[in-house]
């Protein structure tokens, strides 16, 4: 079931930034939680891929990472070594996937959040925020799955895992159906991957309704929703603790970007 939160004040923010776990074994705190930010709290939450191809997902996502591999080849050798370092190379370049953006950190899924390409909409609409618990991910995950993220010493999938246990995009489906699905840590090639904490939920093609599948088969998820008169107080807050575009995407675009966001005229 998906559990509902409203936040209308700074103060209320706190549990959300503070949400770890006291790990006796480790004598330390360990968060299992990966957050999502969106803009507009009536968004639903879907990949690219459903956005772009809608019913054709499963005809044309074959084409389309394909023609990507054969086109991206020059400037990214490693879209040939499997499907799946494909579709991330892809996703970070704006390519249409099944992949959804999560990170570990809950300050970076609230710079999401509060961003908007158009500013005069900042105090327009409320925002979202969501939770999601890695574990009781891996928990519906079929047996050859956990038992190889038992192997590797590990709580999280790599993309060569990934690729051993599953191949093909059809082997992945046939797996997972309508019940599981896979978080895997993409590896750090890039800046923007190591800024943002990033991860991906791999969403297979059974399950057409992720907020269902999180409704129906998790206890852990919960959607914050953030007051549209809060939005520019915490986006300034944001921006006070170096939470920002010029962080998140180095270079001279997120640069830009801050600044015009920074001297915007209300």
């Amino acid at each position: 079931m998906i559990q509902e939160v409203r936040i209308s004040t700074v103060e209320d923010l706190m549990p959300l930034l503070s949400e770890q776990e006291y790990r006796p074994e480790l004598g330390r705190n360990r968060s299992s939680y990966l957050y999502r930010g969106m803009p507009d709290a009536s968004f639903r939450m879907q990949t690219s891929l459903a956005r772009c191809c809608k019913g054709l997902q499963r005809t044309l996502e074959p084409a389309i990472l394909n023609n990507f591999a054969k086109y991206a080849v020059r400037e990214d050798p490693t879209v040939t070594h499997s499907v799946w370092f494909r579709m991330i190379t892809g996703q970070h370049n704006g390519l249409p996937t099944r992949l959804l953006d999560w990170s570990h950190s809950a300050l970076v899924a609230l710079h999401f959040a509060m961003t908007e390409n158009q500013l005069e909409k900042m105090d327009a609409r409320d925002c979202v925020v969501w939770r999601i618990d890695m574990n009781e991910q891996m928990s519906h995950l079929p047996e050859k799955y956990r038992l190889a993220v038992g192997r590797e010493q590990t709580s999280l999938f790599s993309v060569e895992m990934l690729g051993k246990l599953a191949p093909t995009l059809e082997r992945y489906d046939e797996d997972m159906g309508d019940h599981s699905m896979v978080i895997v840590e993409p590896p750090s090639t890039n800046n923007r991957i190591i800024m943002q904490y990033s991860f991906f939920s791999v969403v297979p093609m059974g399950i057409t309704d992720l907020e269902k599948f999180l409704d129906n088969y998790t206890d852990h998820t919960v959607k914050y929703i953030i007051d549209r008169k809060l939005r520019w107080r915490v986006r300034d807050m944001l921006d006070s603790l170096n939470i920002s575009e010029r962080l998140f995407f180095p270079g001279l675009d997120g640069l830009s970007k801050w600044i015009a966001r920074h001297y915007y005229v209300k």
